[in-house]
């Protein structure tokens, strides 16, 4: 793998990741169609990496202030607990259920059909107003409602930033308080899974760390500080639910092309 293939890896790693489009959608459909195959484990944990910084850079300060002022701070005690709370049903869907969720990477076409869902997922926010829940007045059921979202968006298909933020807003939050939540929330996930493919490139021998590597890290990060400002941006504007329009037609050329027979 070249530093230019490994650069292009790394953006599109960095954008599907937190564009409401879902990554693992896209990576199922490429390999399938265009012959594309992981560069390796090394790579896939590196990007991976970038992909965290790019969420720990944008939302560093709120994260610092939680951790910091979660013993004295009322409000940020409470928001930290409504986070520890949104790992719990993502991590015991992942552990519970991994060869079910396993399943559908296998099949292309059933992708196709979760991108449908996801726009009208997504699609949803034209009828919603966001609430008024912020961090201290949002409830243990907000939290717990917004997990299961994330914890169903390890099928491939299912965007996890969009399912998030929908079930956020369903749930009554503000816009500010949705979007810290989607993206702290996802810093344990995206941890956690980068700690398991580091487990496997430890049994490798941590072979594998070249220059493409590197550069498909950088890209990783860059692209996932400018998709997550982009995703902030369109829904601040109330323009979000055009990802539904990308995530319709995309799923329905999949579909269409699986049933021709490519």
């Amino acid at each position: 793998m070249g530093n230019i293939e490994g650069f292009l890896l790394g953006v599109l790693q960095g954008l599907t990741e937190f564009l409401p489009v879902s990554s693992s959608g896209h990576l199922v459909i490429f390999q399938d169609f265009f012959g594309v195959r992981q560069p390796g484990i090394t790579f896939e944990v590196m990007v991976h990496f970038g992909t965290l910084l790019s969420v720990i850079w944008v939302f560093g300060a709120d994260l610092l202030r939680v951790l910091t002022r979660a013993v004295k701070g009322r409000q940020e005690r409470h928001f930290a607990l409504m986070l520890l709370l949104g790992i719990i049903p993502t991590g015991l869907m992942g552990y519970l259920f991994s060869d079910v969720f396993k399943r559908f990477y296998e099949s292309t076409l059933t992708t196709g059909f979760m991108l449908l869902i996801t726009g009208g997922i997504i699609y949803t926010l034209c009828c919603l107003k966001p609430g008024k829940k912020g961090e201290s007045t949002m409830g243990a059921r907000d939290a717990l409602f917004i997990s299961v979202a994330q914890g169903l968006a390890i099928i491939p298909g299912i965007s996890r930033s969009g399912s998030t933020i929908t079930a956020a807003i369903w749930r009554g939050l503000d816009r500010e308080t949705a979007v810290k939540f989607s993206f702290l929330v996802s810093v344990p996930v995206i941890f956690g899974a980068t700690l398991l493919e580091l487990k496997d490139m430890s049994a490798a021998g941590f072979v594998g760390l070249t220059p493409a590597v590197f550069w498909g890290t950088v890209a990783a990060f860059l692209a996932g500080v400018i998709a997550i400002n982009f995703f902030i941006h369109l829904l601040k504007t109330g323009r979000f639910h055009y990802f539904a329009y990308y995530c319709w037609f995309a799923g329905s050329v999949t579909i269409i092309l699986k049933v021709a027979g490519f």
